[in-house]
């Protein structure tokens, strides 16, 4: 299935027609209630606040309304728990009737969340989570993806490794979904262009001691490691690489989660570090530095990765509300406002395949002087395979 929805911008005429429309919508309905499913404490905390951070600012900067409407947050924390996901979202949904379900983080929590979100067709965004199957193989019109898959910000990293004239890699992540999933969109682009793979090590989950792997990397003397860990144990590897001695002679390359949130624990030992991921702090266009400039003002802290998904989803939501003048009522429609949305977001164009993932730019970014500086874009405007999405 790899046709994409066609797009089309509102007229000006359609605008000024929504907009009267919206206004007496909104005064029998009253505001939109926006389900926010995310962990608001435990380990992903930083990133519920971050995701809901953006969110705000995005409907803020509209006035606090969508399509005329007020706009009232129903905050519910998923405690990124796998098996209260499906309580959680049905209480979201059938106790609090909210119009929108914004979550998860964790994705053992989005598998729960989807069999109710197809229980219910309650309309789905997924501003972090990168199961790759929930727009594929569990694919449905009534949920979208404002984040990643992990082959998306993965596979663009092969292509670069192989450019940069390596031809013999190892890769290591934690033995478990996520993990497994980004290597593979690694190794498919590595091994497609010419490079051949010496040795995959997983790590029990959530191990982070990773002394005798190192020692094994070091035996095999790889042109390159490719990674994927996160949070702490991300900092714990790259630490750990660095302490070895391994940065010297066998470049650290990964998918952005490596580092990204984590480069003051990170230090002088990410410098040179490589990553691939669909936003950097850096970026410098004119979107990104209005972003960076308002988010810092309203909450005092630059923005991240998550605080940009957040932030799009926002813009997700005032722009298809904007296009149904305030009207959730015609669901069929208001699904295909939202499967038309395009972006000019912090992070890039952004639009929507057939399967309702991102289409997005994957840029390359080395750690520099503590920043992530952008090299270059690694792939521009990249679609997931979606071949087992059937809507």
């Amino acid at each position: 299935m790899k046709t994409t929805f066609k797009k089309c911008a509102l007229t000006s005429l359609i605008a000024a027609g929504m907009a009267v429309g919206s206004a007496a919508y909104a005064s029998e309905n009253g505001a939109v209630k926006l389900g926010l499913m995310l962990p608001y404490t435990g380990t992903y905390s930083a990133l519920g606040e971050a995701i809901t951070n953006g969110l705000e600012l995005a409907i803020a900067q509209h006035g606090d309304q969508l399509g005329g409407r007020d706009v009232q947050y129903v905050k519910l924390d998923s405690e990124a728990n796998p098996s209260r996901a499906p309580q959680n979202m049905s209480r979201l949904v059938r106790g609090d009737n909210v119009d929108f379900v914004i979550g998860p983080v964790h994705s053992g929590v989005a598998m729960g969340m989807l069999r109710v979100a197809q229980q219910t067709g309650a309309i789905t965004i997924i501003p972090n989570a990168g199961l790759g199957a929930a727009t594929n193989e569990l694919c449905m019109p009534n949920v979208f993806r404002t984040s990643f898959s992990m082959w998306q910000v993965s596979y663009p990293m092969g292509k670069v490794a192989y450019e940069m004239g390596h031809r013999r890699v190892v890769t290591i992540t934690w033995d478990y979904a996520g993990g497994k999933e980004d290597l593979a969109g690694f190794e498919e682009a590595f091994t497609e262009a010419g490079g051949e793979i010496v040795r995959q090590i997983l790590v029990p989950f959530p191990s982070t001691e990773f002394q005798s792997y190192l020692a094994q990397i070091a035996s095999d003397r790889p042109d390159a490691v490719y990674t994927f860990f996160a949070g702490g144990g991300g900092v714990s590897f790259v630490r750990d690489y660095d302490a070895a001695g391994l940065n010297d002679s066998i470049p650290l390359l990964g998918s952005g989660f490596l580092t990204d949130g984590n480069l003051a624990a990170i230090g002088e030992a990410g410098e040179g570090v490589m990553t691939t991921l669909h936003y950097a702090e850096t970026l410098d266009t004119p979107q990104n530095r209005a972003f960076v400039e308002a988010y810092q003002e309203a909450y005092g802290q630059m923005p991240d990765t998550y605080a940009v998904q957040g932030y799009d989803t926002g813009m997700m939501l005032v722009q298809a509300m904007e296009a149904v003048g305030g009207d959730t009522s015609d669901r069929e429609r208001l699904i295909q406002a939202l499967a038309n949305v395009q972006l000019d977001s912090p992070r890039g164009p952004l639009s929507f395949s057939a399967s309702h993932h991102p289409i997005q730019n994957v840029y390359l970014r080395e750690i520099r002087n503590g920043k992530h500086e952008v090299v270059g874009i690694a792939h521009e405007n990249l679609e997931v395979p979606d071949e087992a999405c059937r809507m």
